[in-house]
């Protein structure tokens, strides 16, 4: 006969497209060792929910930065709301937020005051701006799983049980600088294999792809026997980028992993996030861009920003490996023209496509949603031999 398992509930909360794949991984994961069953309950989107995940709300497609989220701020007020109103009848075991701060420091903030203990998978980027909420994380925090490898120490070193845990969008891809590094051989610029990222989210499709089109455009007046690939996360966006074609030249488009389009690339376009690691696996050399409200950033914005560089590749490699146009407001004739200097120079793209494999090869250590589904269930288990000693103390007291 076989042993019962325990059940317990997990609540997990995700708002982003990249988020909700890194969740869903780690559900899969839990799922497979677990020595438990898990009811899974919380905030994201189609991947959760297909990985068994009973939604809230579905989250993940409302995706924004900066000021577009402005305009969901009653949304979110009333889903915090119903979270709260959730924890109150139901018993969690454990709550595990991803990325997404903003909404998750509230989410943690209700899981910690209803007796569960809080996992963060993907830490916040304090190192980058707004270190003084370490202070949050410390008190809504219980264990931290970072995704860089030098967040570890500088989470630690200010009072956070955190653990690298190598990074998601790497499981199951093979980093090896002996395949992975072009040679370039029998490249000619003439007929250059361009690939364009314009990102996950609907708003920064909005604000990028037209200038990606306005560059693609000019290196096709210069190199008109050059090829051009566009690709989307899912069908929703691939509408986007079609039917917000707004010039020449002529797009291939594809649906699927960033890495292996880049393979087939002799140069990326790229919004900046975490795409540009992505890039830099396949040893893809890439210009990096990304456009905010001009007001706003110069309001508050680069005031807040406490690292020299944006981007994360340039950030890993704590110099400019990549050129990275953040924000770059209006022209786009600085962006081609770094463009038009890396497609003229083979020597310039094998360089840097060696540096970008070398840089990125350590986050592939290990398998992240592995690591963290261990860590998850450790903290389960710590829970409950806990509330157990507890239980025979307070026995033992009468």
């Amino acid at each position: 006969m076989s042993e019962i398992k325990k059940k317990k509930r997990i609540f997990i909360s995700a708002c982003e497209p990249s988020a909700d794949s890194h969740c869903a991984a780690l559900m899969n994961a839990i799922s497979k060792r677990s020595e438990i069953e898990v009811e899974w309950v919380g905030v994201g989107g189609k991947k959760m929910a297909d990985s068994g995940c009973e939604l809230l709300a579905e989250t993940a497609h409302r995706a924004a930065m900066i000021y577009n989220a402005f305009g969901q701020v009653g949304f979110y007020i009333k889903l915090l709301q119903r979270i709260r109103t959730y924890f109150k009848s139901h018993r969690v075991d454990l709550v595990i937020v991803c990325d997404s701060p903003a909404f998750n420091f509230h989410v943690a903030k209700a899981g910690k005051k209803a007796g569960a203990k809080v996992l963060f998978y993907v830490a916040p980027q304090l190192w980058a701006w707004g270190s003084w909420r370490i202070w949050k994380l410390r008190r809504r925090c219980d264990k931290l799983a970072c995704v860089l490898p030098f967040e570890e120490s500088w989470f630690a070193g200010r009072g956070v049980d955190a653990t690298f845990v190598g990074n998601p969008l790497f499981d199951g891809i093979s980093i090896d600088a002996s395949k992975d590094c072009r040679t370039y051989t029998g490249y000619d610029p003439s007929r250059a294999n361009i690939l364009l990222l314009p990102g996950s989210r609907a708003a920064e499709i909005k604000l990028l792809w037209p200038a990606m089109q306005k560059i693609a455009g000019r290196i096709s007046q210069r190199w008109p026997g050059a090829k051009f690939t566009a690709a989307a996360v899912d069908e929703q966006k691939l509408r986007m980028l079609k039917e917000n074609k707004t010039s020449s030249p002529e797009y291939e488009y594809t649906i699927g992993s960033v890495t292996e389009s880049a393979r087939r690339a002799d140069l990326a376009l790229v919004a900046s996030g975490s795409a540009t690691l992505q890039v830099a696996a396949a040893g893809c050399p890439m210009v990096i861009m990304y456009q905010s409200s001009r007001v706003l950033w110069h309001l508050c914005g680069q005031w807040l920003t406490r690292t020299r560089y944006l981007s994360l590749v340039n950030i890993l490699a704590r110099r400019k490996l990549v050129s990275e146009f953040m924000p770059y407001f209006t022209s786009t004739e600085p962006i081609f023209g770094k463009c038009v200097r890396l497609l003229s120079g083979r020597g310039r793209l094998i360089k840097l496509s060696s540096e970008l494999v070398e840089l990125v090869e350590p986050l592939s250590a290990g398998n992240a949603s592995e690591n963290v589904a261990r860590m998850a269930l450790e903290m389960i288990e710590e829970s409950e031999s806990s509330k157990r000693k507890a239980k025979n103390s307070r026995f033992a007291s009468r």
